[in-house]
């Protein structure tokens, strides 16, 4: 099984052509794929490219708990790194269909960047989803290990949960993370954004993702987090992200369409052993 391995600031996915996988991969192989220990090692696993009707290339994002995520921006700077190496696309804008929603996507050989249109950020309860709330889900408290946090609900194709910090840590993201992925308000789990303001044009955020845990960055958290940050008046519209595993620019537009910007790693080339899955890895 054939893969190429890339990062995000951090953030790492394998990205493996859907002829790897008859049928589409199992949850079991996902996750033994994606093991730090047992596998080769990811935060997910990008399939592609497939067929689309709607936009040039399609692509499934997958979690390490087998889980599909609609939509990632790490993981679609990636793809597109991706296409560029496998000699798919040129410099041009071209478009990447996903589970959350079509992107634009470019890639900048001169810096070797990518910037993706990653669509438009809503507040309302109704389109995240968000239970129990209607409207804007704006400066909304939840009691999480009885502590009283403040948060913003937002989807950008994904469902987010921003909480508002005065300084953001790993220790806390860890901490609460995995009970506000899982609050019985988020029907569908939800990504998490701790998020510190420093200045009008510069945010701080440490980030649990959903299905994948602690990670060092993000692109749609990037994208929702600033968007939020604007939204509540904090912050202008180019917004710079910094995360544990580096810095992702955001414009947010009045509309509150995101354009996102960064780098983007390729790891390594390689081939996994059917052998993995003779001893699965309970997830």
């Amino acid at each position: 099984m054939k893969f190429t391995k890339y990062h995000g600031l951090g953030n790492d996915y394998l990205v493996m052509e859907p002829q790897n996988f008859e049928g589409g991969p199992t949850p079991m192989q996902l996750f033994n794929i994606c093991h730090r220990n047992f596998g080769v090692g990811s935060d997910g696993v990008l399939l592609g490219p497939l067929e689309s009707e709607r936009a040039d290339f399609g692509l499934k994002i997958f979690n390490p708990d087998g889980s599909e995520a609609e939509k990632s921006g790490n993981g679609i700077r990636i793809f597109t790194r991706y296409l560029w190496d496998m000699g798919k696309i040129s410099g041009q804008p071209f478009t990447i269909d996903t589970p959350g929603g079509v992107v634009e996507s470019r890639f900048y050989q001169n810096t070797g960047d990518v910037s993706c249109n990653m669509g438009k950020v809503h507040f309302d309860a109704a389109k995240i989803p968000v239970e129990g709330y209607s409207g804007e889900v704006l400066n909304e408290k939840m009691v999480v290990c009885d502590e009283v946090l403040t948060f913003c609900a937002a989807t950008i194709g994904n469902p987010h949960c921003v909480i508002l910090r005065n300084g953001v840590s790993e220790s806390e993201a860890r901490n609460f993370g995995p009970h506000i992925e899982n609050d019985r308000r988020f029907p569908n789990r939800t990504n998490v954004q701790f998020m510190e303001v420093t200045d009008r044009n510069n945010i701080r955020i440490e980030i649990w993702e959903r299905g994948a845990g602690y990670t060092l960055a993000s692109g749609s958290s990037s994208s929702v987090a600033a968007a939020v940050a604007k939204k509540l008046g904090f912050c202008d519209s180019k917004i710079a992200v910094h995360m544990p595993g580096g810095v992702i620019n955001i414009s947010v537009y009045d509309d509150y369409t995101v354009l996102m910007s960064g780098p983007v790693t390729k790891v390594a080339d390689g081939f996994i052993s059917p052998e993995i899955f003779d001893h699965p890895v309970s997830v």
